[in-house]
């Protein structure tokens, strides 16, 4: 005899709190982005001006500590640049990558039109290379770019551009999305500040300090090299990069984290079905 399950699939939906936390807030994105659009396009040049400024932070802590072995610099740039998502996330700027799992799940749940997620991603994706932008042209006018930093930024181009394989670059994006939206799914089941921050910088860290790629912070380290080695530059191979990252970054953080989580938290029809 065996005691009798009382259980509803319902209650194996274990994280649906976490889930209508992130159906709202694709309801929101998409309502900022159509009536203060202006506003919505600051939000995500913010973003990427905070992951470029915190982008040069790592380039400093990795020349500046040379004497030691490449694992450590590398563990050391990294921990340096999980800053960028926890002021991201914490400051509720628009990244790309994020609302890739966001809009994903929106576009599962109905809550969003698939037309306006696309221009949603355009605007943010823009607005994150602006910011990156005038980061990258407000630091021409000091000398915090030193020219072990200038040759440290050029070898990670280099890596992700020229040496890099296509398949390589989308493998390597839905891993550093995968892990960047785990985190950040993980942080919205906790309340205080610490807790959160400390799970979003924990999928931060894998993916720098395994050379991951991530769209926007390829897109903002193309910028500074505009600004300060552009002839280094090898633009087919950019574009290369580019593409193959943002197919990359939305497999792992739309579909891998996004659509999975929200089909484990309910029926796509759950949320029209509530308004009935």
């Amino acid at each position: 005899m065996v005691m009798q399950n009382h259980k509803t699939v319902e209650d194996t939906y274990t994280s649906r709190e976490t889930m209508d936390s992130v159906v709202s807030s694709s309801q929101m994105k998409s309502v900022m982005l159509s009536k203060t659009p202006a506003r919505y396009f600051l939000k995500s040049m913010m973003s990427g001006f905070l992951l470029s400024i915190v982008a040069v932070f790592m380039l400093a802590m990795k020349t500046q500590h040379t004497g030691l072995n490449e694992g450590t610099i590398n563990f050391i740039g990294a921990v340096s640049f999980s800053l960028a998502l926890v002021l991201i996330v914490l400051t509720n700027s628009e990244l790309l990558t994020s609302n890739f799992m966001y809009m994903t799940a929106g576009a599962y749940y109905k809550s969003v039109p698939i037309g306006k997620i696309l221009w949603l991603f355009f605007v943010c994706f823009l607005g994150n290379i602006v910011g990156g932008f005038v980061l990258f042209g407000l630091m021409k006018f000091t000398s915090v770019m030193t020219p072990e930093m200038v040759k440290a930024l050029t070898g990670i181009v280099d890596k992700k551009t020229i040496l890099g394989t296509w398949d390589g670059i989308l493998v390597k994006a839905i891993f550093a999305n995968f892990f960047i939206n785990i985190g950040i799914y993980v942080s919205m089941q906790f309340k205080d500040g610490l807790s959160k921050g400390f799970f979003i910088a924990c999928g931060v860290v894998v993916f720098v300090f395994m050379g991951y790629e991530h769209v926007v912070y390829n897109a903002n380290l193309f910028s500074g090299m505009m600004f300060y080695n552009i002839g280094a530059l090898a633009w087919l191979d950019v574009l290369k990069n580019i593409v193959f990252a943002f197919i990359g970054n939305y497999i792992g953080g739309g579909i891998f984290v996004g659509l999975l989580y929200a089909f484990f938290n309910g029926k796509r029809n759950h949320y029209l079905d509530q308004q009935k």
